[in-house]
């Protein structure tokens, strides 16, 4: 989904990283390779599944710093399940399909011309109530081809 070179990713949680006070260490290399190529939010079971030299604990650990430092996002659904992805000013903006079944997420882009519309009605929105809208999030709820 993105166009950010591997480098170009590296080097960018590689700054957050030390800005929050930690290091870019060996796993959490291997999860941000894992988060990148997978195209979607995962589980924390499924970053283990898709790269067997990390171990479930040592995720867990390494997800929650990555968050705390800016690098990853919490995708939070009607599952039991946490998922993560890399944040949005790493890899590109985009919207999420929910599987209100399963949890399964996926992400989508929108064309630019449908964005900047629903940007444009947020900010009319957002000013009837004095409000100042700095992002948005758009998350699609259905049910997957799979759990239909």
């Amino acid at each position: 989904m993105t166009g950010e070179t591997d480098n170009s990713i590296n080097e960018k949680v590689n700054s957050l990283l030390f800005e929050s006070g930690h290091r870019y260490s060996t796993v959490r290399r291997r999860l941000v390779s894992v988060l990148r190529s997978a195209g979607k939010p995962l589980t924390n079971s499924q970053i283990v599944d898709a790269d067997d030299s990390l171990v479930q604990s040592s995720v867990y650990r390494n997800l929650n710093i990555l968050e705390e430092a800016g690098a990853v996002t919490r995708v939070v659904t009607n599952g039991e399940f946490t998922r993560y992805e890399l944040a949005e000013h790493i890899t590109e903006h985009h919207h999420h399909i929910i599987c209100t079944s399963c949890g399964d997420v996926t992400d989508f882009s929108l064309p630019s011309t449908v964005e900047k519309s629903l940007h444009n009605s947020l900010q009319k929105a957002a000013h009837k109530s004095s409000f100042s809208v700095q992002n948005h999030r758009l998350d699609a709820l259905g049910t997957c081809s799979s759990c239909v």
